[in-house]
């Protein structure tokens, strides 16, 4: 195979989507946090070993002791109020990592998922507010 021919163009493909496989040990708690906590709707074909959850066009696939690692970090993007948000996920008790901060880039809040995965949730950034660009 010619390498360069690899590296001058794309690959003949066009990208469907991608979607992010999370490790967790219990699927009964992951599917309760992420269908009852965090609206997320579960495919039908689900099992108690792998799954899909989605939500407006987005999904991350779950997979009971396997595929993936623990603690891996998950962008969302989302359109919405993040304080609401905030104050909603505090009050059912989900494990906040970081409360909101305003980047340049990004509005953000870090949440963890039952097995430590981390969910950084973000909008627009509040250009009204001077900006933190430390990363965490």
């Amino acid at each position: 195979m010619d390498s360069n021919k690899f590296i001058q163009g794309k690959l003949p493909i066009r990208v469907e989507n991608i979607q992010p496989i999370l490790t967790v040990k219990d699927m009964t708690v992951s599917r309760r946090f992420y269908k009852d906590i965090l609206g997320f709707e579960e495919a039908g074909w689900g099992t108690d070993d792998f799954t899909s959850v989605s939500r407006d066009g987005s999904g991350i696939y779950l997979c009971r002791g396997g595929q993936g690692n623990p603690g891996t970090w998950i962008w969302i993007g989302f359109d919405g109020d993040m304080v609401k948000l905030y104050n909603e996920l505090k009050a059912k008790g989900v494990t906040i990592r970081q409360p909101p901060v305003n980047h340049s880039w990004a509005l953000e809040l870090q949440i963890e998922d039952p097995d430590g995965h981390v969910l950084r949730l973000g909008t627009d950034p509040n250009y009204y507010e001077s900006a933190s660009d430390k990363e965490s």
